[in-house]
């Protein structure tokens, strides 16, 4: 309490005193040995999204909430201290229309190369004069395996936009933006993230405000290469900072199965190898792996001295085929009467799509996706005008789009669009919402504690339940409405007890509480005066017991 009172008595004192006062506040809690335990609720503000480089004026996940707010929280409340719990309201961008969650959450279905030789197209997607709307259910039925009917799929494929040419062609591609593509990483030595997704590329790097010792491995998905001859490797990569470029390495192997220090690996060494600008090696003869059963990977090892960045834009392995511009579409199929039907009232936008939004720097086509600092509310309105000119009165349709969070990674999103008074508008996207943290050990934590205080019925429900194994105590619980709390009296409730007593109340008010849900109890207790005590629970086995 003196804590407390001795804050309040600062918070006077800028009425009084001169220039500052806020940062001698600050200096002065600072000194004090006792933090601040305090409960607060705030609600962000426009200054503070433009504080937290959110441009947009709302998370676009409540991942992105829980990652970002408690930096935000340890600036704004310097004082709190162990124990203080915060509630802060914020806007989350939320897109989810109804009827939208029918596509964002439909089964994906990506066309292999095989499935466009079953449509004559002898080559890595449709030719040009291809209806492929007509194509894909055919494929659909030989390739999505016991369809239920209502089953939503999103056929994702590549259309060349010209008549392709003979050449090599990519037989597998990875592209990293937004995406480790199915990669996974394994850790050789060193305790830190070294392998990251980033919104146009993967990035090892082992500089965590100063060079640190680290190997850790990037390794594929396993590649059929079966029947598969003169093929070559190529690889889009940058790389900076770094010392001793023979540290990082890309490897083939033909025999791993899971772990990377059993494995017999080869190394690929490029004539071309990274630079400091994002480049394209040459096609690498990849021939020694001509029907062979592949894993790639990327090691990357750093010293305390020398840590690299290494950023990977895309992986192909080429063979020879047709090539050309591709756009990569989608389209929405539902599973009905026994047959896959094109859904009506939905688009969704494919490369070339995002392409005519803008390919700069921090424009939808640089990336093919939209993100918290390309909001697809800024483009999507005058897109539609320019694409569906004819658009009628009321008209509505729903549009799904990529869309790339920094914490959650590659996602699809979108909204329900109606044509109004000659402008496409989007439902509302955005709600408010709130997240509770706690200070834990010296920072703020995601916190899901309730707090609560028992009420008159509380009580009654605890006698009710324990006075045959506990009489005294109930019997003055039922005389005063509260807890006896004196050492010794044959009346008091001691700790094992009041945990007891805690079980009946949370079990009758939240039954249902999920596994590892916090409670702060208020009880009104006698300890030779009345006053409260506040009991701290966790779910845990199915049980409440102290946290």
């Amino acid at each position: 309490m003196k804590r407390i009172v001795y804050v309040l008595a600062l918070l006077v004192g800028v009425i009084f005193t001169g220039c500052d006062p806020l940062e001698d506040i600050n200096n002065d809690i600072d000194s004090i040995d006792d933090p601040v335990i305090a409960e607060v609720e705030y609600t962000l503000t426009a200054d503070d999204y433009a504080e937290l480089d959110l441009t947009f004026g709302s998370f676009s996940s409540d991942e992105d909430a829980r990652t970002m707010l408690p930096d935000f929280l340890a600036g704004k409340y310097p004082y709190f201290g162990e124990g203080s719990s915060a509630v802060v309201t914020y806007d989350l961008y939320v897109g989810n229309a109804e009827g939208v969650s029918d596509f964002t959450g439909a089964d994906i279905y990506e066309f292999t190369n095989s499935d466009y030789a079953t449509a004559g197209s002898d080559a890595f997607g449709f030719y040009p004069d291809v209806n492929a709307t007509n194509q894909i259910p055919a494929i659909l039925d030989m390739q999505v395996a016991s369809p239920v009917e209502g089953q939503m799929v999103l056929a994702k494929y590549d259309q060349y936009t010209e008549e392709p040419e003979v050449g090599l062609a990519d037989l597998v591609s990875y592209n990293f933006a937004g995406s480790l593509e199915g990669w996974t990483v394994a850790e050789e030595f060193g305790g830190d993230d070294v392998w990251t997704s980033q919104s146009g590329y993967v990035q090892g790097n082992s500089y965590f405000g100063g060079q640190v010792a680290n190997t850790e491995w990037l390794v594929s998905p396993t590649i059929d290469l079966t029947g598969e001859s003169d093929l070559k490797f190529q690889i889009t990569q940058e790389l900076d900072y770094a010392g001793d470029a023979s540290l990082l390495k890309i490897f083939v192997s033909t025999d791993y199965s899971g772990d990377v220090l059993t494995a017999t690996w080869d190394e690929i060494i490029l004539a071309n190898p990274a630079t400091g600008d994002m480049a394209s090696s040459e096609d690498y003869d990849f021939s020694a792996y001509d029907g062979q059963i592949i894993n790639v990977a990327f090691r990357y090892e750093s010293t305390d001295s020398d840590a690299a960045r290494w950023r990977i834009e895309s992986v192909k392995i080429k063979t020879l085929g047709a090539t050309g511009d591709t756009n990569s579409k989608g389209e929405y199929f539902m599973y009905s009467g026994g047959s896959w039907e094109a859904v009506e009232g939905v688009y969704y936008l494919s490369s070339d799509d995002f392409d005519s939004m803008g390919e700069g720097s921090g424009q939808p086509g640089q990336y093919n996706n939209f993100g918290s600092s390309v909001p697809p509310a800024n483009y999507l309105p005058t897109f539609l005008q320019l694409t569906f000119p004819y658009a009628q009165e009321e008209e509505e349709l729903f549009v799904i789009y990529d869309y790339y969070s920094s914490s959650s990674g590659a996602q699809i999103r979108g909204n329900l669009y109606t044509f109004t008074e000659g402008m496409w508008v989007g439902h509302e996207s955005v709600i408010e919402t709130s997240l509770q943290f706690g200070f834990e050990n010296g920072v703020w934590v995601p916190d899901n504690t309730i707090r609560y205080t028992l009420t008159g019925s509380d009580y009654s429900a605890i006698v009710a339940a324990l006075s045959d194994t506990y009489p005294n105590a109930t019997g003055s619980m039922d005389s005063y409405g509260n807890m006896d709390r004196r050492v010794g009296n044959p009346a008091e409730w001691t700790d094992p007890m009041v945990l007891e007593a805690l079980n009946v109340v949370l079990d009758n008010i939240d039954p249902n509480a999920a596994e590892e849900q916090k409670y702060v109890v208020t009880v009104d207790i006698y300890n030779g005066g009345n006053t409260t005590e506040d009991f701290a629970v966790i779910k845990m086995g199915g049980e409440w017991v102290y946290q």
